[in-house]
């Protein structure tokens, strides 16, 4: 199963991405190509995640109310990831909106840390477990 706590399909992990590829690859045989394949499932994660926003997502309750709807196929700790990072967006973006001196390419680096925590030294965030600063950008990050 693909995590949902990304913004985006372009932000999730290429060995995300390469292992329900490989599961797809496992069960089905199909005959298009592998770019194909994972165009399409971007696709249907966009779609998955915008249909667990419309049925659990509710503007009018606040994070803990929307922390005790867990979808079922979820991980808790993915939903409270989300609804927080969304928090923090929505907040950001108000600020943004009316200070011109935000630097806006800056917000979602300062969102995520505020929510998920500093970066940890050794390790990638997004990236799963085991993915170093040197093996993913090949210098030391730190």
């Amino acid at each position: 199963m693909l995590p949902i706590n990304y913004e985006s399909w372009h932000h999730m992990s290429d060995s995300k991405k390469n292992q329900a590829l490989d599961n797809i690859k496992e069960r089905f045989a199909l005959e298009v190509s592998n770019d194909y394949i994972k165009k399409t499932l971007g696709k249907k994660w966009r779609d998955h995640k915008n249909t667990l926003k419309n049925q659990y997502f509710k503007k009018d309750i606040n994070l803990e109310e929307k922390l005790q709807n867990v979808p079922p196929e979820m991980l808790r700790y993915q939903w409270e990831d989300t609804e927080k990072l969304k928090e923090k967006k929505a907040e950001y973006e108000a600020i943004a909106s009316t200070d011109s001196f935000v630097n806006h390419e800056d917000i979602d680096n300062r969102i995520i840390t505020e929510v998920l925590g500093p970066e940890r030294y050794g390790r990638v965030r997004f990236q799963g477990s085991g993915v170093t600063s040197t093996q993913y950008f090949g210098f030391s990050s730190q």
